[in-house]
């Protein structure tokens, strides 16, 4: 049976393209080449890249960078908008849970949930970390963006107490206090305007366990932020109003 991630982007790519949350790309592109000082030999990794937003906007900015998913009509679209940028891009389907990289790339980035948070279990997303590190260099940096467990978690609280739901009242909170997990079912309509109503199921991370799970693996810096579309920034400080967090790890 397939996963709510992969029946959503079965015919999904075009409508990705107009959502509001993909809106972002340039300031994002922008935060990333300040990370690497804009060094164009830099070889990157695109990790749950979708339609290559990132991937095109960086390759026209002159890096070297590969992008993969697990979407065979994302990565359709992508090859399609990079041939009509006229540009040479290696993008190709790939599960993020089982690749072969080792020490190759510069930089991996998995921007807007690239992957990481959407699998269901937490064995499958430390794997998609542990890949991600391993096809890195050893001197290489990891951006990636997460969804903040400070955020359900804040306001789940609150609206319990609100509601009088320690009383005996019935919660109707989708965020599952004891797993981090949010049970919710996402409507919309796919690229020929069938209507999707799909069961999702999204781990939310706390910061202390994203910045374990990375030293875990090797990074020695692990810096946590706020994640403002189209805005990343390292003065942001996290809070409860994030809905993600943006992740930058070093060895």
């Amino acid at each position: 049976m397939k996963q709510w991630y992969e029946q959503l982007f079965e015919n999904y790519s075009k409508k990705y393209d107009e959502e509001s949350f993909t809106q972002g790309t340039m300031g994002e592109c922008d935060f990333i080449e300040k990370e690497i000082n804009h060094i164009e030999r830099t070889q990157i990794l695109d990790i749950g890249c979708g339609t290559g937003r990132h991937s095109i906007e960086l390759r026209k900015r002159g890096y070297s960078i590969e992008g993969i998913d697990l979407s065979q009509t994302q990565i359709e679209r992508a090859i399609e908008k990079s041939k009509t940028e006229g540009l040479k891009i290696d993008f190709k389907v790939a599960d993020a849970r089982k690749l072969e990289f080792e020490s190759e790339f510069d930089l991996v980035i998995m921007i807007c949930e690239g992957a990481f948070s959407l699998m269901e279990t937490d064995d499958m997303n430390y794997q998609i970390l542990k890949n991600a590190s391993k096809a890195l260099k050893p001197k290489g940096k990891l951006i990636f963006t997460a969804l903040n467990a400070l955020f359900p978690l804040y306001h789940s609280v609150k609206d319990f107490i609100n509601s009088g739901a320690e009383k005996g009242a019935t919660s109707e909170n989708t965020f599952d206090l004891m797993t981090f997990r949010d049970h919710s079912v996402y409507e919309t309509e796919d690229d020929s305007g069938n209507k999707l109503s799909l069961k999702c199921n999204e781990r939310y991370y706390a910061p202390s366990e994203v910045s374990w799970l990375l030293k875990s693996l090797g990074f020695t810096m692990v810096d946590i932020y706020g994640a403002k579309l189209g805005e990343f920034s390292r003065t942001d400080r996290l809070t409860t109003e994030d809905y993600e967090m943006l992740v930058i790890a070093e060895r």
